[in-house]
């Protein structure tokens, strides 16, 4: 099957990973794999044109973009919306194939998440997570909601606190509720091996099997593990039971990361939308790796990023989180600030207090604004500021942030979008490091180190911006930080 570009037409979507590429033009070369996907991110089998096609398949396909055509197996839908703008090929495909079925908990929504990862890594510890709570606080940070990463049981599988770690966690539970805090659990399908709940599993026959009949033992990040079948409905009971438990102590939501296709002998992409489907019956989720998880109520997170200011960090977070919000995915996290991939992060000799700066700056209108790495502990006096003056302004725009997501909710109209999106035939159609919040705010984040000028393209209309009201015939102007609204976000508010 081969599509021709139509002439000045751009296409967006498929795989999140891959945003940092889009949107592609009649000049890309490139093949998109938006089957088993070998991201570590979410991925749908969807593309969408700015003049109002779409593709899609089921069960996945790969499209080739070579010398302005795209080939793609026969088979996969072309679709045609009546609007013939990216709007409109949106609201057809979505309507069509992946229909809005709610939102998460709205406290993801109304304060900064917290995350122990970065700070605790592996020592996830009772006395560790009171400390990074109460610092929170001490530091003059809002109460959100926060997460308490891998580590905290004694294996997998065994999803209880691991009692030496953490011997009272009931008490630790109902501290941080009184602080303020709603409290998640990291959790993921992979049972270790030669335990308990590997034997009873096995017995049951919950865990996925390889060709041979016997039970798959996974190589990821921590080593070798089984792992549950989570399209056997007796393996989804088996963990809802053991997550039952923990909301009983006081547990309030679960971080579901793994998952990904690429963990499975076979039919990886089922599984991995098994996966999802499980975790959206708790509104507060997170998810890192999906597929097919188009509409449904899950707050999902950029893969880890490195703390770096190219491709494999900072600059990577608005086009991956637009190509996330056009393929269904509108709950969309920024990974951690100032980068969610540890290992980098603690090689550093130390905090680029700057990018950590621009991070936050970049996350906090985006839909959900995350810390791990403490601010207080790696930045100093100024830039732990500019840190918390992101933050304020989050707060500032707060209920139109919730207005927002009311609407995403309810109609399915992502939360972020391309200038593209709501200003059709206007030249923006190849933006993809702004973004508008809704129809009415435009960002449009600094992302390149030591500050200096941007160019940022305004569409036309009247704007306001600061203090000032700007009519604009449509184009681009040059922005310097002093006209931004916290050191470097330039934020532009669309009158009328």
């Amino acid at each position: 099957m081969q599509i021709e570009f139509l002439p000045g037409e751009t296409w967006w979507g498929g795989a999140v990973c891959g945003g940092v590429d889009q949107p592609y033009t009649a000049a890309s070369r490139c093949a998109a794999q938006l089957e088993q996907n070998p991201t570590p991110n979410q991925c749908m089998p969807l593309l969408l044109s700015d003049r109002g096609r779409w593709l899609w398949a089921d069960g996945g396909f790969t499209a080739r973009f070579e010398g302005g055509r795209i080939l793609c197996p026969e088979g996969v839908e072309l679709g045609e919306a009546a609007e013939p703008t990216l709007r409109g090929a949106y609201l057809a495909a979505m309507g069509r194939h992946f229909p809005p079925q709610g939102a998460p908990d709205r406290r993801f929504f109304t304060a900064p998440v917290y995350n122990t990862w970065i700070e605790l890594t592996f020592d996830q510890t009772q006395a560790g997570v009171l400390a990074y709570a109460r610092g929170i606080l001490e530091h003059g940070f809002a109460p959100g909601v926060l997460m308490i990463d891998d580590g905290w049981p004694p294996y997998y599988g065994r999803w209880r606190f691991d009692r030496e770690k953490f011997p009272d966690p009931a008490a630790m539970l109902a501290e941080l509720h009184a602080l303020g805090f709603a409290v998640m659990v990291w959790a993921c399908p992979f049972i270790t091996p030669d335990t308990q709940e590997y034997r009873e599993l096995e017995r049951k026959g919950l865990l996925v099997k390889n060709s041979g009949g016997e039970a798959h033992i996974a190589h990821w990040w921590n080593g070798w593990s089984a792992v549950l079948d989570l399209q056997n409905p007796g393996a989804a009971d088996w963990l809802r039971a053991q997550f039952r438990q923990l909301e009983a102590l006081g547990v309030d939501g679960f971080k579901l990361d793994a998952g990904d296709p690429v963990y499975y002998p076979e039919n990886g992409d089922a599984q991995c939308a098994a996966w999802a489907r499980f975790g959206a019956a708790w509104p507060l989720n997170e998810f890192r790796a999906s597929w097919r998880a188009g509409g449904l109520p899950l707050m999902q997170r950029l893969c880890d990023k490195h703390p770096t200011w190219d491709e494999q960090g900072l600059a990577a977070l608005t086009p991956c989180a637009l190509t996330a919000s056009l393929t269904g995915h509108p709950y969309v996290c920024p990974d951690m600030i100032g980068g969610g991939e540890y290992q980098s992060f603690l090689q550093q000799d130390a905090v680029d207090e700057e990018l950590f700066v621009r991070w936050a700056e970049a996350a906090c209108l985006m839909p959900v604004m995350q810390f791990s790495a403490a601010p207080w502990r790696v930045l100093g006096p100024k830039a732990l500021a500019g840190v918390k003056a992101a933050a304020a302004v989050r707060a500032a725009w707060g209920d139109y942030l919730l207005d927002t997501l009311d609407a995403c909710a309810a109609t399915g109209e992502p939360m972020l979008r391309p200038l593209e999106y709501v200003f059709p035939g206007q030249g923006c159609g190849a933006i993809n490091d702004q973004f508008m919040l809704g129809d009415r705010l435009l960002a449009a984040p600094l992302t390149k180190k030591g500050g200096g000028p941007r160019r940022v393209f305004l569409p036309r209309g009247v704007w306001q911006v600061g203090g000032a009201t700007l009519q604009s015939p449509g184009g681009e102007h040059v922005v310097t930080e002093g006209e931004c609204a916290c050191g470097g976000l330039f934020l532009a508010w669309r009158k009328g």
